[in-house]
């Protein structure tokens, strides 16, 4: 997760707060009670750890398992005063039911995902658009999170993706999204149903933010004006 939010974890959770921290292998947070993952805890740490002071879990209170598996994680309803998801649910295939098992055992939480202006940027680690691994892109407003799949069209037209480089611009709390809940939140995933509103979402996001940078955007394809061109003259 970002510093700021291990930062505010650390400070405004209460010492006998019950916590809950999913998807977290590579940089667990040690203020978290329990961890569920699907690799296991011998293999922790990758990329470092999230949080100050020692960690309160340990081999028990790591879960090996696959939270896609559609079975009801081994707590009670309102088992945990606070759940954290912080960059995992874009990479699982049904994130749908991980949120509302998130929503079953927790009272609160903190889930981060990668901003559509990070995942929507070509040449991030590779000659594509966003992350390999990830499946999804999300928009998250007030207490709502929307996924829709990461159609591939946005690796092959320009004008659905921000241009090499951009990434860099950006700050740490311009990379991701943050949903702080408590009580619940809603989740749904968003599905597109015909070409010209795929177009649209991917398209008209990079514009309207290119804009307000002001950048300027490549113009369509070649392809894409001779068919636009075709279709005039059909009209005409």
């Amino acid at each position: 997760m970002i510093p700021e939010a291990a930062e505010r974890l650390d400070r405004e959770l209460a010492d006998d707060a019950v916590v809950l921290d999913i998807g977290s292998w590579g940089r667990p947070y040690r203020r978290a009670d329990w961890v569920i993952d699907q690799m296991p805890y011998e293999t922790r740490g990758l990329y470092g750890f999230d949080g100050d002071g020692p960690e309160r879990f340990n081999a028990e209170r790591w879960i090996v398992r696959d939270v896609c598996a559609k079975e009801p994680l081994p707590f009670a309803d309102n088992f945990f005063d606070f759940v954290i998801c912080s960059q995992t649910l874009e990479d699982l295939r049904d994130p749908i039911w991980v949120c509302e098992e998130v929503r079953r055992v927790g009272k609160a939480g903190y889930i981060e995902l990668p901003s559509r202006l990070e995942e929507q940027t070509w040449g991030i680690h590779g000659r594509w658009v966003g992350w390999s691994h990830h499946h999804w892109l999300a928009d998250v407003s007030d207490d709502h999170i929307d996924f829709v799949f990461k159609h591939h069209i946005i690796h092959a037209r320009p004008r659905a993706r921000f241009p090499l480089g951009f990434h860099e611009t950006l700050s740490a709390a311009e990379r991701v999204q943050q949903l702080w809940w408590t009580d619940t939140f809603t989740v749904r995933e968003r599905a597109l149903m015909t070409p010209e509103e795929t177009d649209d979402y991917f398209e008209s996001f990079v514009a309207r933010e290119m804009a307000a940078r002001g950048m300027s955007q490549p113009p369509p394809p070649s392809w894409l004006r001779r068919k636009a061109s075709r279709a005039l003259r059909r009209v005409r």
